[in-house]
Parts: structure tokens; C-alpha cells; sequence
């Protein structure tokens, strides 16, 4: 492995690291050389690798700012943090929102993103090279119909994410995001078996449809993901902060 790729003795935090994009993402930083901090719910915990170590905590509670701050201190420094978790709701019109849900969701894909970065700049700056990468989408930069809490959340995250690069440059710590396009995860999937329950197309005729709208004629797929904060992680990516960097195929 070329040496600045390598993740040889680094510390990397990753949310949401129990499952999905977050597991993809923290098994390719591990088999780099991290060692793995997982921090995701209590109850999806126990599912991780028993080199991991692991830090249960609900961003959407209250005193998940608090938590974070504990555990950056107790680790003291920190080369990698992944700002991976995130909630996708239903699909839903503006007609028939939730404020429920918007206030949940945008808690933990904005508040969430926001005090991690927080909660871990001093950890990252003691570090000499600490990386940030947060988890936007390309529904951070295009809409979709009955998407408008997602949209809105991802769109919020890349703010933050160029906010926190100028914030943080000058103290050594270099933030960027992915913005992945669809990638058949369970909850892709589940979402589309949903639609399809609904009267809509079959979950393998959409998911045929969304990689035929592609320049690779196929989907991202996680390890495409995981691939791309591997890069940013490490120095191979050393003179960028503030990108957003798409892994979706070539959408059209």
C-alpha cells in the first residue's frame, strides 16, 4: 500500500459505523491500518468487529453533544472523524409533512454532522493531519420529488461542511464530503419495495432504471464509497478541504 494512503496507526471515528455506508466505510479505513471507533445506537453495536471499539450514542438525544465532547477527550487525539450518520425518511409531499419526523431527521443529518465536527476539532488538530469527511448526497446539490426533508438536510450538510473547512483550515484540519447517488443498501431497497407495495415499479425494475441513468450504465456501490473516504481520509488527499466529492456513476 502506498505510503500516503496508508492509515497505519491513525484513530479514525466513524457514526453510523454498525451497518450500511458507515460499516462499508470503517471496514475500508481498518483494512488500511485504522484503528475503528464505531459510535452508532446502542443496539446496533453488537454487531461490530471485536477490534472495533465502540461508543453507543443517539444522536438525536439531547445530550449527544456532550457525549461526543466525552469521547473525544477520553481518545485525546483523533487523525479521521466520518460524519457517516444519517436518517432517510418516506418520501412525502410538502403537503403532508411531519413535524415530527422533520425535527428528528434534521436533528441527526444536521445538528448531528455539526457537533461532531465540534466535538472532535481540538482531538483533529492535535493530530497534525486530522480528516474530516461528512456524508452529503447528490440531493445536496439536486432535488427530487417528495423529497424535501432529505433535500434540505443533505443541502445543509454541505454548508456546514464548507463552513467547518474555512473554520478549521487554519488549525490544520481538512473537511470534506461525499455525496453519494443511489446505492443499493437494505434501506435502498426497502424504500423501493415500499414504492413497489404502493403500486409502484418492482424493486429490480427501479434499481434497472436509476444505473441506466448512468455514464457506467451501473450503480455506485458501497465499496465505491467506502473507496472515496478512504481517499479523503488519507494524504493522498493532503491539499483538499471544502470539496464535495460525487460517487454516483456518472448520473446523467
Amino acid at each position: 500500500m502506498a505510503k500516503d494512503v496508508s492509515l497505519d496507526g491513525r484513530v479514525a471515528v466513524v457514526t453510523g459505523a454498525a451497518r450500511g455506508l458507515g460499516r462499508a466505510i470503517a471496514e475500508r479505513l481498518a483494512a488500511a491500518g485504522a484503528t475503528i471507533v464505531a459510535v452508532d445506537l446502542p443496539a446496533a453495536l453488537g454487531d461490530i468487529p471485536d477490534t472495533w471499539q465502540h461508543a453507543p450514542i443517539d444522536l438525536a438525544h439531547d445530550d449527544a453533544d456532550k457525549k461526543l465532547a466525552q469521547l473525544a477527550a477520553r481518545l485525546g487525539t483523533v487523525d479521521i472523524v466520518i460524519a457517516n450518520a444519517g436518517l432517510v425518511p418516506p418520501w412525502r409531499g410538502l403537503d403532508a409533512l411531519d413535524r415530527a419526523e422533520w425535527d428528528r431527521v434534521m436533528r441527526v443529518n444536521t445538528w448531528g454532522v455539526a457537533a461532531t465536527i465540534g466535538a472532535f476539532s481540538a482531538a483533529l488538530e492535535r493530530s497534525g493531519h486530522g480528516s474530516i469527511v461528512a456524508m452529503a448526497s447528490i440531493n445536496g446539490y439536486v432535488a427530487h420529488p417528495k423529497q424535501a426533508l432529505y433535500t434540505a438536510s443533505k443541502h445543509a450538510v454541505i454548508g456546514i461542511t464548507r463552513a467547518a473547512a474555512l473554520d478549521l483550515g487554519p488549525r490544520g484540519v481538512r473537511v470534506n464530503a461525499l455525496a453519494p447517488g443511489p446505492i443499493a443498501t437494505e434501506a435502498l431497497l426497502a424504500r423501493l419495495e415500499t414504492r413497489q407495495k404502493a403500486g409502484g415499479l418492482a424493486a429490480d425494475a427501479a434499481l434497472k432504471d436509476l444505473a441506466g441513468g448512468t455514464a457506467l450504465d451501473r450503480l455506485a456501490t458501497p465499496e465505491d464509497v467506502a473507496n472515496a473516504a478512504h481517499f479523503l481520509a488519507s494524504d493522498a488527499s493532503a491539499g483538499m478541504t471544502g470539496v464535495i466529492l460525487p460517487v454516483e456513476a456518472g448520473l446523467s
